[in-house]
């Protein structure tokens, strides 16, 4: 299992991973340079929607590890990608109704190293990760998700509510976590199911939470208010295998 991440320096190195077709998660631009390379290099993240980002020459010396940088880091996936269509054909593969992940703004690798694990445990048959304002398949992540990374498809989609229309379309429906929802445990959430979680600190965005057909809220009855996003994904998760196992009297 490889645990290192993959970082990029210098111009040629950079433009020849884009030819490649790996997957650049982010690129560092020396801020305010316009030559032929770093056009190209631009070009090539426009069409992937890869994050550019312009930063000053003592920024990329810190974070160079050759000191030959030549104005441009990027980073590249430490694992591949997968795709909303290979998840939804999983399920069907398995005779299943299809079960997904969405992470709304999860930048903790930890948090998503153990949302990972938790997923594959509960039988999850992917998750889903927007592009920007999130962490992205790091050598973090694989650590934290004690090999779970290996098992459970991770796609990254330009557009969390787009991507959410989409699957309702074909038959989803989806469960937000909220504290201001109903007890999880009255809900219904056997049928294709999608479970959206955001950070903690401001949980999901409004945009996405109007897209949800369930608000759920986990009962509590500690003094803080709320759960860390892994667990609170998992807590969820789990209520639905229950009833899913119950509904087909699978029940242990």
């Amino acid at each position: 299992m490889r645990y290192e991440e993959l970082t990029l320096e210098g111009r040629n190195a950079v433009i020849e991973a884009f030819r490649a077709e790996k997957t650049i998660d982010k690129v560092f631009l020396l801020d305010g340079c316009q030559d032929g390379p770093i056009r190209t290099i631009l070009r090539e993240a426009k069409k992937r929607d890869t994050i550019v980002n312009f930063v000053k020459k003592e920024r990329l010396d810190q974070m160079s590890e050759t000191g030959k940088h030549q104005g441009v880091i990027a980073y590249a996936a430490a694992y591949e990608y997968g795709t909303v269509e290979e998840m939804i054909q999983k399920a069907e593969e398995k005779n299943e109704a299809p079960f997904l992940i969405l992470l709304d703004n999860i930048e903790d690798p930890h948090n998503l190293g153990s949302i990972l694990r938790t997923a594959n445990q509960a039988g999850a048959h992917g998750v889903i990760i927007p592009k920007r304002r999130a962490v992205g398949l790091t050598a973090a992540v694989a650590k934290a998700s004690a090999g779970a990374i290996n098992y459970i498809p991770v796609a990254k989609v330009t557009n969390l509510v787009k991507t959410i229309e989409d699957l309702k379309k074909q038959g989803m429906w989806f469960v937000c976590g909220d504290m201001g929802g109903d007890s999880m445990y009255k809900l219904d959430l056997t049928g294709p199911m999608g479970v959206v979680i955001g950070n903690e600190g401001d949980g999901v965005s409004r945009l996405v939470k109007e897209k949800c057909d369930f608000m759920a809220a986990i009962p509590m009855f500690g003094d803080i208010d709320s759960l860390n996003a892994s667990v609170a994904m998992g807590v969820l998760s789990y209520e639905i295998v229950r009833q899913r196992l119950s509904k087909a009297d699978r029940l242990p």
